[in-house]
This record gives structure tokens, sequence and C-alpha cells, in this order.
């Protein structure tokens, strides 16, 4: 019913909401009389800021149409790859005419990105998909909005999302050979499961996985989003979150965690830092500060954009993930396509190296519950496992932001190039027979920002040259 109240809601506000917005164009408008008054620049500094709160966020766009590789310019098309009742496989398409560069693309990695599904969308990976985009083939999952998914199509459960990884992962072994797994924050579980079910079956698994700010093991370092899940039982997020879908949405009368509940949560967490934002934003438009009234509306445009998610899904990822702890105790049996429960073992992992990535300040994914998939994933060998902490980044700071192209992304891009380079090394020892023993390959040199599992910074004006490295072992747990 609350979700029908919040639709009727909407609706009633939707014509103030047109009004403040037409009022706010009218009264800013640069040619208009009124502009020029210091009353109608504030009444229209707020009519803005009433538009925006009370607006209806659509999906955003990737909007990637350029990336910069070297001197060239390349181009990128974005279009689906595969299509599936709840994802959608997106891929960057680069073009360029320069023959040296179209050489350098086609040999370089091809990697999938998989994006969280708790609430956004993955356009929030944006930033992500830009920086990886200079040095790979760039795939990502681009999860669907549950409400406007037909209950014709079935439900949606978290061994769906290990099938959908599984499908996806064989999809670019078959157009590449192999590939490399980039899993970022709620998605390193189901990853994991999904490469650890191909590895026991004896399929080929990928190259590497990188797994960054994720809840593998929920029980270290708990945050106040792990307590939430944890402290309240499963029966309480059944009757207090879930709600039907209404008939004005193509999924009408699905169960799911509706987008607006997850939304109010967010902001729950830091609801003084959002007011401060609003007031500045205000303030910026009274002053003429175009600049960061633009980086305003883009941060909000994507942070105000979120999706409803099947109710199956959600409550067995609480389930599983935060209160049974199933993956690290080793009692997680997933479902097959065919309806077959299989163990999850992630000790049958013995061909993919595996990077974990950890922020620092993260207040979503504790400290160490990244870092644990490094003990559950034994049949790894130690110089093929590395764990990088990201000093004073946050959970987005590690994977959009200046931490992340500066300190987080070189730590990524040689981990990938590495692992990529000793597999094909590998590879063509074996296609030459005559050959008595294949010749272990240089390892390429990396960034002094990379090699690292652990950064120190000197002090906070330091640049990125002055950081001291530090690499040790992944600590089995």
């Amino acid at each position: 019913m609350l979700y029908q109240l919040y639709e009727t809601q909407r609706s009633l506000m939707e014509p103030f909401v047109d009004f403040a917005k037409a009022s706010s164009k009218v009264l800013g408008n640069p040619k208009s009389p009124f502009s020029q008054n210091p009353i109608m620049q504030r009444m229209s500094a707020g009519y803005d800021l009433m538009y925006r709160l009370g607006k209806d966020y659509l999906k955003p766009e990737f909007g990637i149409n350029t990336v910069e590789m070297g001197d060239v310019e390349i181009s990128i098309n974005e279009r689906i790859e595969m299509s599936k009742p709840f994802c959608d496989l997106i891929r960057f398409k680069r073009f360029t005419d320069d023959v040296a560069t179209l050489q350098k693309l086609k040999d370089q990695p091809a990697v999938l990105i998989v994006a969280p599904l708790s609430g956004h969308y993955a356009t929030l990976l944006r930033d992500t998909v830009r920086t990886m985009l200079k040095d790979h083939k760039v795939y990502i999952t681009d999860w669907k909005n549950a409400r406007t998914v037909p209950l014709t199509e079935g439900e949606f459960h978290l061994h769906d999302y290990a099938n959908y990884v599984q499908e996806f992962i064989r999809h670019l072994q078959a157009q590449y050979g192999n590939c490399h797994v980039m899993s970022v924050c709620q998605p390193t579980v189901p990853v994991l499961a999904a490469v650890s079910l191909m590895a026991s079956r004896g399929e080929k698994t990928p190259l590497s996985m990188v797994m960054m700010g994720g809840p593998i093991d929920a029980s270290l370092s708990p945050t106040a989003v792990n307590n939430l899940a944890m402290n309240k039982p499963l029966s309480w997020f059944e009757s207090h979150v879930i709600y039907r879908v209404p008939s004005n949405f193509e999924g009408a009368g699905r169960k799911v965690y509706p987008g607006f509940l997850q939304h109010s949560g967010f902001v729950a967490m830091n609801p003084q830092n959002h007011q401060n934002s609003h007031f500045d934003y205000f303030n910026d438009l009274i002053k003429g500060d175009n600049s960061s009234a633009d980086s305003h509306r883009k941060f909000y445009d994507e942070y105000n954009a979120v999706l409803d998610m099947d109710a199956d899904y959600y409550l067995e990822t609480i389930a599983t993930v935060f209160q049974e702890f199933k993956l690290v105790k080793g009692t997680w049996d997933v479902q097959n396509p065919q309806g077959k429960l299989e163990r999850v073992k992630p000790q049958d992992i013995t061909t993919s190296a595996l990077l974990t990535v950890e922020g620092e300040l993260d207040d979503i994914s504790g400290s160490g519950q990244t870092r644990a998939a490094h003990g559950l994933c034994k049949g790894i060998p130690k110089d093929r496992q590395e764990h990088y902490e990201a000093k004073g980044a946050g959970h987005y700071g590690i994977f959009s932001g200046r931490r992340w192209r500066e300190q987080v992304y070189p730590v990524v891009q040689a981990f990938i190039a590495n692992n990529h380079v000793k597999q094909t090394a590998v590879v063509k020892a074996v296609a030459k027979p005559a050959a008595k023993a294949a010749v272990k390959p240089k390892a390429i040199a990396k960034p002094k920002a990379t090699a690292v599992v652990k950064v120190k910074v000197a002090s906070k004006t330091a640049a990125p040259n002055n950081v001291a490295v530090k690499k040790t072992a992944a600590k089995k747990r």
C-alpha cells in the first residue's frame, strides 16, 4: 500500500514541480528584467531547489562518447551485447582510424565489470568505465529496474545473479579466449560464487578477479549498514520494506524493495551532509557560480536515480550474506539453470589471480570484509594474490573520483596486465612442441603507485610520487 501512496503523492505533486521548474527559468533568464533583482534571484534559486527536490529522477545515461589514449582520441559506441530479463550486458566498443592505436586496442584485455544491484544504476560506475576504457575492452552489467520487468518473466533470485555472471563470462571467453572480472561492492559475493562454481565443474575460469569494497565476510568490522541487516530478523524486512509494484508500471504486482525506500536509507546515513549540500547549491545559484551548481546537479542526478530490486533477490542477499554468512562458512548452495543445487567452493579456484581492494575510510564495507576472499581462495598461489588499501578513500572513492584514478586504477591496471601477459605466454609456450620448457615472461614494470598492497601517504599535500609503497602478501584468514 505504501508504494501506491507514494505514487499518488508524486502524481499530485507533479504540477507543482513543473510550476517550480518554469518559474525558476523565467525568473533566472538573463534576458528577463527580473533576473537583475536580488529578490527575484533568490526566488529563482528557491524554485530551482524545489524542482530538484520534488522531481522524479530517471535512469541516467553513461554518456561516454570519447576517451583519450595518449594523443589519440578514441570514439566509443555503447551497445547491448546480450539482453536478459533482469539485466543487459553493455559493451563499450572502441573505434579509431589510427592504425597503430587500433592494434593496441585489439591486444588489450577484455574486462567484465559487474555493477552492484543495490539501489543505484550501473551508471554509478561511469568514472570506472571511462578510466578502464583506456587500457581494456570493457563490458558492464546493466541491471534493470524490477518494476519494469513483467511478472511473466518470473522471479529473480540471488542464484540467478550468479548464473547471469557465469553466462556473461562464457560469452566473453567465446569471443576473446578468456577475460578478467571486476566486481564493485555488492557483486563481489555472487561473482566469487560464479567463478567458484565454474572451477568446481572444471570449466575455464577468468584470468583474474578484482574485488572492490564488497562484503565477502560481513561479520568483520561491521558497519551501520551491516548492523541493520544483522540485527533485524528476515521477517522484519519482509513486512516493512517489501511492497508490490503499482498498476501504472510494466512490472505491476511484482514484489520489490522500492527504490524510494532505499534512497531514504541512503540519505538517512548522512542527513547533515545532504542538507549542507543543498544549501550550498542554493547559494551557488544566487552567486552565479554555475560550475559548482553543475557539479551538484551531476552528482544528485546520479545519486537520486534509484531502482527497485526484486524481493526474492533482496531477502536472499540479506539472509545469505549478512545473517547466515554462508559463503565464509562453506554452506552456500546455488541453484543452477537446470534446477540442481551446487555447493560454492572458493578453494576450487586455482587458475584465476585475485586482487582485493578496500578503502581506508569505507563506511559501507568494513575493513577486512573484502580481504577475506584470500582466506577462502586457498587454491590460488600466493604469488597471484594481492591486496590493496586506498588511504584516505571512502566507499565511493575506490571506484570513482581522483583517488580511484590516481591511486586505485594504476594498481588494478597493472594487476590485470601482469596476469593477462603471463597467461598468454603460457599458452604460447605449450603450443611450441620444440621448446624444452616454457620461458617465464619478464615482469611488467608497474607504476610506483601500483605494485602496492598497502599505501602510506607521507602528508595530505604530498604528490602521488611521494607515496610510500609497501607490498605485502595477503594474510590467510
